[in-house]
């Protein structure tokens, strides 16, 4: 398998016979039939799972002859594999213009970062029930929608900026449920961690942005680590991995303008609490950045009976 595409990018074409695609994730390759004339299989199992599943596709040479093998190759051994995989993917510079951006600049690794962080991933009960949380905040959707409230200019009846720590502590013993909003300022340039705490393998997704995914590695980060990021050729996506006891860190600059869900692409995770949002205002208030609600939108909760406000942006 010659992969081609990742997410929307354009990959240095490297040929692979095993490809770990986690969940969410969407990969392009092209396969090429110089084999004998025969029947091959391709497939496609579960990996860091208790309980394998495998499906089976037929690849049929026209005029073929003989069935393929029923013996199938076992998959790799162990997440050690798959994170030397991740390493090999670089993104293709010459198939692709730059833009003047830093979001789709191939100079990212030379633009300073503004703020860092750190998301840890923990599961707990509370009141005797699952929850997964972010940084000991299980995230809870309101009874009024967080980008109603904020245009209405009543997010203080509904939810708090950065109620979670950027740099969570080192023990996270409880966890409280309420919304997140981290509140992102217009055009930085933010560093991300996804420190996986637990020993079940994670996959996270940011809406709305695409992301450079500059490292993953075992243990705990700490600003050292950055010595070890790819900031010439990595992968602009939309999804990143987190191993068991690792990290991994993504680097992008917040230029669009919304209300954008960082979540755990694995949904039962995602519906128990291990998500959050990023509002990103525009400070000019201009169409360019943003649109004004539409008229005919429908209102709820705290803001149902309240006067439409003024559009906010011209």
């Amino acid at each position: 398998m010659k992969l081609v595409e990742m997410e929307g990018s354009h990959t240095v074409q490297n040929d692979y016979e095993t490809l770990d695609v986690h969940v969410g994730q969407c990969f392009s390759v092209l396969v090429t039939a110089n084999q004998e004339p025969k029947d091959y299989f391709v497939v496609a199992s579960t990996r860091f799972t208790k309980r394998e599943v495998i499906a089976t596709g037929v690849i049929r040479y026209n005029n073929g002859k003989g069935a393929p093998s029923p013996k199938l190759p076992p998959p790799p051994v162990g997440w050690a594999w798959s994170v030397n995989q991740f390493r090999t993917f670089r993104w293709n510079l010459t198939a692709s213009a730059a833009r003047p951006n830093p979001q789709g600049s191939y100079k990212y690794g030379s633009i300073n970062i503004t703020r860092t962080i750190k998301l840890a991933n923990t599961a707990h009960k509370v009141d005797g029930k699952l929850r997964y949380a972010l940084n000991g905040v299980s995230y809870v959707e309101p009874t009024t929608p967080l980008k109603l409230a904020e245009y209405y200019n009543v997010a203080e009846k509904v939810f708090k900026y950065d109620n979670i720590p950027d740099d969570p502590p080192a023990e996270i013993t409880k966890v409280t449920m309420e919304p997140i909003v981290l509140n992102m300022t217009h055009r930085n340039f933010v560093e991300i961690i996804f420190e996986n705490r637990e020993t079940a393998i994670q996959s996270y997704h940011l809406d709305g942005y695409s992301f450079f995914a500059v490292a993953i590695e075992t243990g705990n980060w700490s600003p050292e680590k950055r010595k070890n990021y790819n900031l010439l050729d990595a992968v602009s996506r939309h999804t990143i991995q987190v191993y068991p006891k690792s990290w991994a860190a993504i680097l992008l600059t917040f230029d669009n303008c919304g209300m954008w869900n960082i979540r755990s692409e694995v949904w039962d995770r995602r519906y128990l609490g291990q998500q959050l949002y990023a509002s990103v205002v525009s400070p000019n208030k201009s169409l360019k950045d943003e649109y004004n609600m539409p008229d005919g939108a429908l209102v709820c909760g705290v803001v149902e009976n309240m006067p439409k406000p003024p559009p906010p942006c011209t």
